[in-house]
């Protein structure tokens, strides 16, 4: 079967767009963010109900930070790569926002919407995930802290993603309770289970779809300068 070029700069641009755009879609449904970045979302709650202009991506921006700097003092090294991953952070924290602003101006949806909003954000979620782990330049923290652990330690980055996302949803719930109370869960509920559960698997299917069907290439001779 002949395979169709898909250049990993595309991969990159679309995973980004698609990411941001779920996250919103999902923090819309309210029925519980993504695991990995409801640390964020729970953050961006707390703050700016002090600080109004403490919005979702700028939450994001700090706590992406501090996942970067502590990869880097666990490996003991600090790589350019680390410096891009933020600036990639700081795209998908612009994206973010401008697709919350979207996202408000739809209408208030009932019970049977709010659950296709939810399945839509999860899937547009992995979808972008699974962009970012075609591409060569520098994803997410989230994402970078899963690549950098995954070829560290020779595991597979699949199930490392699914590990990493459990975690990152055991530390949401300490958030929540933590921020809220007990009585009143915010940013973590059924549906971040759900996606702690699925995610990993969504993403490899995704990438088993798309290299069935095309070929990721670079576009232009950048990957030397990411490594």
């Amino acid at each position: 079967m002949k395979k169709y070029t898909f250049y990993t700069e595309l991969a990159y641009i679309l995973g980004v767009v698609v990411l941001a755009f779920g996250t919103a879609l999902s923090a819309k449904a309210d029925f519980g963010m993504s695991m990995v970045v409801a640390p964020a979302y729970l953050l961006h709650l707390k703050v700016s109900s002090v600080l109004p202009w403490f919005t979702f991506g700028v939450a994001e921006y700090a706590t992406q930070a501090v996942l970067i700097l502590a990869i880097a003092i666990l490996f003991r090294k600090f790589k350019l790569t680390y410096v891009l991953s933020f600036v990639t952070t700081i795209l998908y924290g612009l994206i973010l926002d401008g697709s919350v602003l979207i996202t408000n101006m739809f209408p208030e949806f009932g019970m049977t919407g709010r659950v296709i909003l939810f399945i839509c954000g999860m899937l547009c979620c992995s979808f972008g995930v699974s962009m970012l782990f075609h591409t060569y330049f520098a994803p997410e923290a989230y994402e970078l802290i899963v690549k950098e652990i995954s070829t560290r330690f020779k595991t597979n980055i699949n199930r490392t993603k699914t590990v990493y996302d459990c975690i990152s949803c055991l530390i949401a719930v300490g958030m929540s309770f933590a921020f809220f109370g007990f009585g009143n869960f915010e940013g973590v509920k059924y549906g971040t289970i759900v996606c702690a559960l699925l995610n990993g698997f969504l993403i490899s299917r995704y990438s088993m779809i798309m290299e069935h069907f095309f070929d990721f290439r670079d576009g232009m001779k950048l990957r030397k300068y990411f490594e």
